[in-house]
């Protein structure tokens, strides 16, 4: 069961949020219902058996199970190691071994096409696993209480894609009880995000694809491609941005505030905004945990002469493994180095114009930098989608 995608799973929702009103009102057990409501609709989204390896079968919550138990241990074996240690091979070892089931899930069907062994949502299971690792070896995080890295790891409202929260950020929301006003603020709040999500998917994404999207996939023309391109690149929008308003509107319900992921991403004056837009708690993971720490690292290990050349080689890595996390099929690794290209890009001709002053900050220069930006925005969606290849 696909989540906010039938109406199955929509009339599963009133049996975890309703209760959850109820809960916030009398201001008791809340992070129970959380931890509950949680496993309860796991259970129910991955109770169907799927088939894996050499075609044996199995119900894909034992999978998640085994997975949410493996990412535990990992994480509170790093977090007492960590005490007791000053050395760096526990955090490559703990990083490693949380990375080791997306590997698998990523690599695998390369050699052996016909086995399939994840399931859904385990790429943004791992974001949340590291984002755990990463804050223990910062020494963020002081202490693993196994209800709230349950709750936190499986929250069902953003388990399939998103958006990703972070362990710190939960936290503030796992320990605060609301008042009725904040549980009202809270409903109003989730009532907004849903109806903007049924507007945006059902409705938008739906129309764009039946009336626009299908009919430009069959053309054999240039313009065809083009068209596609555009009818493409709003589809994703639409129903991407649909998925996170249902997820942040019946997260806000149960009490928790996850990030939102768009803020109107096609009015972006340049690339570099435009990530600032798009996918939010995406890229900012990848610029935290991936970008930041290896220009850090280069920084403070005086590898390059020039502090641009590891900026520039960090866009490369972070990108590339952006691109790599969507697949490991060529278009979405070319995906990732095409944005790295472009961020890079954007860095030059900032660094250039200062000098020369060749454009400014007007209206007609701002409208056209956001012209510019939406069709190598729109560019980038088309490589993404491998309709070219």
């Amino acid at each position: 069961m696909v989540p906010y995608a039938n109406l199955l799973y929509f009339g599963l929702l009133p049996y975890v949020t309703v209760p959850a009103l109820l809960v916030g009102l009398v201001r008791r057990f809340s992070r129970a219902w959380i931890l509950l409501a949680t496993l309860a609709v796991i259970a129910v989204q991955y109770w169907p058996s799927q088939t894996l390896w050499h075609q044996a079968a199995v119900q894909a919550i034992w999978l998640v199970v085994g997975y949410a138990i493996f990412q535990w241990a990992i994480a509170n074996g790093f977090l007492l190691l960590r005490r007791r240690t000053s050395h760096s091979w526990p955090a490559y070892a703990a990083t490693l071994l949380a990375l080791a089931p997306l590997l698998a899930v990523k690599f695998v069907p390369l050699v052996a096409p016909a086995d399939q062994i994840g399931f859904l949502g385990i790429s943004y299971l791992t974001f949340r696993s590291l984002d755990v690792v990463f804050s223990v070896q910062d020494r963020l995080i002081s202490s693993l209480p196994v209800g709230q890295y349950f709750a936190y790891l499986l929250f069902f409202p953003t388990i399939s894609s998103g958006p990703i929260d972070r362990f710190r950020r939960f936290a503030t929301d796992w320990k605060r009880d609301r008042s009725w006003p904040e549980v009202l603020q809270d409903l109003d709040g989730a009532a907004h995000r849903i109806f903007r999500g049924l507007l945006y998917k059902f409705i938008l994404a739906a129309l764009i694809k039946q009336y626009w999207l299908d009919p430009a996939a069959n053309g054999p023309h240039f313009l065809s491609i083009v068209s596609y391109m555009y009818a493409y690149s709003f589809y994703l929008f639409f129903d991407f941005a649909g998925y996170s308003n249902f997820a942040v509107g019946v997260s806000y319900i149960l009490g928790v505030h996850p990030p939102e992921n768009f803020n109107r991403p096609f009015l972006a004056r340049n690339i570099r905004d435009f990530w600032d837009r798009w996918h939010i708690s995406l890229s900012w993971w990848f610029r935290d945990h991936i970008y930041t720490r290896f220009v850090f690292a280069a920084t403070k290990g005086r590898w390059f002469k020039s502090k641009y050349v590891a900026s520039y080689l960090g866009f490369v890595l972070a990108m590339g493994m952006m691109g790599i996390w969507h697949g490991t099929q060529l278009h979405y690794i070319l995906y990732g180095l095409y944005h790295a290209v472009l961020l890079i890009s954007n860095d030059l001709l900032g660094r250039w114009n200062k000098q020369r002053k060749l454009w400014g900050g007007g209206p007609l220069w701002r409208a056209a930098s956001v012209f510019l930006t939406f069709n190598l925005v729109c560019f980038g969606f088309l490589v993404f989608s491998g309709h070219l290849g």
